[in-house]
């Protein structure tokens, strides 16, 4: 269920990183969040910044042949999924996937509907969109949790650009 919903532009890729920074530093574990999007509509860009808003400093690539990447980021963990090239979602519990939802992780999963029947519920659902030249995302929190996640999103006004980053 839709508990609310935040629509936001993204003009560029650096304002898809900046959008990231912002969603990191609005965000605390334990939280998933679910990356739904064509392929190129800057999913993995997203979750860059995400990675680089919680203190990241190396490279952030895209999962997409080992499933997911960890990253050690003090006390918290982040983990970066791309189902996009699993084969079957029974893989993902022989990977373990419960353990990494723990108290101090969060999560971000590209391809979510990939990995249905073995995925727990996500807090945030993040669907992008191309808009012109640019990005629309549709945020949306299934969780009480993601509702205080959007609460503390500082996006005034809803576009963001990539100026300052």
């Amino acid at each position: 269920m839709v508990l609310a919903v935040r629509e936001i532009c993204a003009g560029d890729e650096k304002a898809m990183l900046a959008l990231g920074g912002e969603l990191a530093r609005a965000m605390e574990a334990p939280m998933l969040v679910y990356l739904e999007g064509e392929l190129g509509m800057g999913k993995t860009t997203l979750a860059r910044g995400v990675a680089r808003g919680l203190g990241h400093q190396g490279a952030v690539k895209s999962p997409t042949y080992t499933l997911v990447e960890p990253y050690e980021l003090g006390e918290i963990t982040l983990y970066h999924f791309d189902l996009y090239r699993l084969g079957d979602p029974e893989e993902l519990e022989y990977m373990g996937i419960r353990d990494y939802f723990d108290g101090r992780s969060i999560a971000l999963v590209e391809w979510p509907g990939r990995g249905r029947g073995f995925l727990p519920p996500a807090d945030l659902l993040i669907r992008i969109n191309r808009q012109g030249s640019g990005r629309r995302l549709s945020v949306e929190a299934h969780s009480q949790r993601g509702v205080e996640c959007l609460g503390r999103l500082p996006l005034e006004p809803e576009i963001i650009t990539g100026s300052g980053v």
